[in-house]
């Protein structure tokens, strides 16, 4: 737990607090201020607008924060944006987002909530309120879009960096992507928000907030921003489509396999966004340094056991099997097998084997492991997809192929 006192957790990774003066005892200029005389729990808003299912390393700076705040006895509001998920988050995009359908932004809401447990606390009393946007939303009428749109001129919206790239490009604006900002802005109304957490990318939003809060007669929240995270290439955002990320679903051995390799310029960042660990303990040795991240980040989403044994089977594999790069490993899907399966026959529908046949021979022979353990038992069976996951799968000194579902 965070003591109150002790502001460090605060600070610790955060780009900008606005408006925040630190000396200042007011406590409307000021959070740190806030924070320590305050007698009440703050609500410290973070939307997420579900409009995928994966999460990776980058998405989960914010909600460490939002728990570091929840340790400290505070409230974390998160808003699931299942209205204005339907129309999409124009920051940053050159082009009009595809609209969704409220069923599929309620499927993905569930696969976003089930990847954070183990990030927030989802059972201390009064510490986490998830809200769904569409319940302020949805009844809003004319009249209330009217008031909302009032508050804003088209100029300030052309600010927008990602609206004033589009429109000097000429590339089309369409009217309801102004009606995001105002209605992620009026969630704050609706949640009574003191704090709102985002991404840097996500500073007007958040402005747009405080206005809003101002205009309905209520206390302006402070806005806190967190950085973007650069990708395992040290070089691009963390992203799916770039392949530079790691996703919280993966299993154990591919997060330790990405993460044991993350960049020496990233490796401060990475203790300091990704971690609890004090910046003091980097020490002089890089690789020393990745090997700490990698157990500290794994342990986070796979308990200490399976970080420990991942970190073993990473360097069974590079001792053993003459694998110069686990991460390279080329990947078999599981999601087409039919499962009881045995796994002579796996080896031949990977490839490690011409035939089921050939694969009951090399295990016959000794010549297939299964995460660096030999395979003894020529009829072993696996029941589910869930019991291969994430293993290796090895037949002589150089095939190898990592097993997914």
């Amino acid at each position: 737990m965070t003591a109150v006192d002790n502001l460090d957790w605060l600070y610790r990774g955060t780009s900008e607090i606005f408006p925040d003066q630190p000396e200042s005892l007011d406590k409307t200029q000021s959070l740190s201020a806030l924070l320590q005389e305050i007698d009440r729990p703050l609500r410290v808003k973070l939307g997420i607008d579900p409009t995928g299912t994966e999460i990776h390393l980058g998405h989960s700076i914010p909600f460490r924060k939002l728990r570091a705040f929840q340790d400290a006895g505070h409230t974390a509001v998160v808003i699931i944006g299942d209205f204005t998920a339907q129309i999409g988050d124009p920051t940053g995009k050159s082009e009009v987002r595809k609209q969704l359908t409220a069923e599929q932004v309620r499927d993905n809401a569930r696969e976003y909530l089930d990847q954070l447990r183990p990030i927030l606390d989802f059972d201390s009393p009064g510490r986490l309120e998830i809200r769904y946007n569409s319940e302020w939303l949805n009844p809003l009428n004319l009249t209330g879009i009217l008031d909302l749109l009032s508050t804003m001129t088209v100029g300030q919206m052309l600010a927008k960096e990602g609206f004033s790239e589009r429109y000097t490009k000429e590339t089309p604006i369409f009217l309801h992507e102004f009606l995001y900002p105002l209605m992620q802005g009026y969630d704050s109304v609706m949640i009574d928000a003191d704090v709102e957490l985002g991404g840097t990318d996500q500073k007007f939003n958040i402005a747009v907030g405080r206005d809003l809060q101002r205009h309905f007669g209520k206390k302006p929240q402070f806005g806190l921003l967190l950085p973007i995270l650069l990708g395992t290439d040290g070089t691009q955002k963390m992203s799916k489509s770039l392949n530079n990320y790691v996703g919280l679903r993966e299993d154990a051995l591919s997060m330790y396999s990405k993460l044991e390799k993350t960049p020496d310029t990233l490796l401060k960042d990475y203790y300091e966004l990704l971690t609890n660990l004090p910046l003091e303990s980097l020490c002089d040795n890089p690789r020393e340094n990745q090997k700490r991240l990698a157990l500290e980040v794994v342990s986070q989403f796979h308990g200490d056991e399976g970080a420990r044994n991942a970190q073993k089977t990473a360097g069974d594999l590079v001792l053993k099997g003459n694998v110069a790069n686990t991460e390279a490993i080329p990947e078999f899907s599981l999601a087409g097998v039919t499962f009881p399966v045995k796994l002579f026959y796996l080896l031949g529908a990977t490839g490690l084997c011409s035939s089921s046949g050939e694969g009951r021979r090399q295990i016959q022979g000794g010549a297939v492991r299964l995460d660096t353990q030999k395979v003894e038992d020529v009829n072993l069976v696996f029941d589910s997809p869930e019991s291969l996951g994430g293993k290796i799968l090895q037949v002589g000194k150089n095939k190898f192929i990592r097993l997914v579902f």
